[in-house]
This record gives structure tokens, sequence and C-alpha cells, in this order.
């Protein structure tokens, strides 16, 4: 049980997958319930384990999970976010993660994504651009080499 509060402490008792609040006091059977998971079916890549709800964890089994985007802002053909993580934090870099058709949609989904980010690859500092081009706006991620 230390390793489950070391790491629900950690993640500020939110899953990782659906990024909604895990309650302590909820038994580790329920589907509500805490868990710790590696985020990964990969037993060969070193990521730490996460905090997820019983139900997200089981749910995804070794399949990948998707991490869904909001329904507002609009947002075009959304990269998959996982995918993203995974890039970023292996190469670092920029990348085009989605259209939006206003700036405003565009500056929303940048926004979120930094937030979103901060919880999703903790140790992967991100910042989110937004740049105008052929009618629309393009939403960027760029990290850093590690």
């Amino acid at each position: 049980m230390s390793l489950l509060n070391d790491v629900a402490e950690r993640d500020g008792w939110r899953c990782w997958v659906c990024d909604e609040a895990v309650d302590p006091d909820k038994s580790v059977n329920d589907l509500q319930g805490p868990s710790v998971d590696s985020r990964t079916a990969d037993r060969k890549a070193k990521v730490a384990e996460r905090l997820a709800h019983r139900g997200c964890n089981s749910r995804k089994g070794a399949v990948k999970v998707v991490i869904a985007w909001p329904d507002r802002p609009y947002v075009i053909e959304p990269a998959p976010l996982i995918t993203v993580a995974s890039r970023l934090e292996r190469k670092g870099g920029r990348e085009m993660v989605g259209r939006c058709p206003t700036r405003q949609d565009a500056q929303e989904a940048a926004d979120w994504l930094v937030d979103r980010f901060s919880r999703l690859a903790p140790g992967l500092p991100v910042t989110a651009g937004v740049e105008a081009g052929g009618g629309q706006f393009l939403v960027t991620l760029t990290a850093g080499r590690r």
C-alpha cells in the first residue's frame, strides 16, 4: 500500500488516463478506486508507475490508451497525445498537434495541452504555440531534448 500512496501523492490523486480525481477512500477493488499503472504494455520501457482508477487501468489492459481531447475548443485532426508525449520524451523538438478554425480555439487548446501534459508527462516541460497558416491556426508543442 505504501507504493500506491507514494505514487498517488506524487500524482496529486489524479488518474493519468482520464484526468479525473481518484478518491483515496475508495477500495482498491472498486472501479473508481486507486491503482498503480505502468502506463505501457511494453515491459522493456522504463516508465515510472502512475496513478489510475482501477476501472481505467483494467479497461486499457494491454491496449494503447487514447487520451481524449475536450469537446471545446474545436480542434481539427487532433494528434494522439500518448504518441506525441512518447516522441517528445524521446527526441524533444516540436510537434504540430492540431488545427483550429479560430485563434481563440487554438489558444484554448494550447493552454489545455500545457496543463494536461503537466500530468500526462510530469518530467517533460512543454510549451505550446499558435501559428497562423492557410486560413487556420496550428497548435504546436515544443519540448527540449532530454
